[in-house]
């Protein structure tokens, strides 16, 4: 698995993890505090978009996840 799809599932689960604890209909509610982290996570995707800084990219990269998929 490369670096690009592990943030990318990262991402979509952090946003659904934090839109059923923090969407009132939910049965796993906690707090509407949750919904900041959505907010959090859609911000740091669009600025990594416009500047290629994202924390998680930097971190699994510096474990040793490849960056791309050299048979694909």
């Amino acid at each position: 698995m490369t670096v690009n799809r592990i943030v990318r599932i990262v991402a979509g689960f952090f946003v659904l993890l934090s839109l059923v604890l923090g969407f009132e209909a939910s049965p796993l509610f906690q707090s509407h505090n949750w919904l900041w982290f959505t907010a959090f996570v859609g911000f740091n995707l669009l600025q990594s978009g416009f500047t290629g800084f994202c924390p998680l990219d930097t971190m699994l990269k510096k474990v040793g996840i490849k960056e791309s998929c050299e048979s694909c």
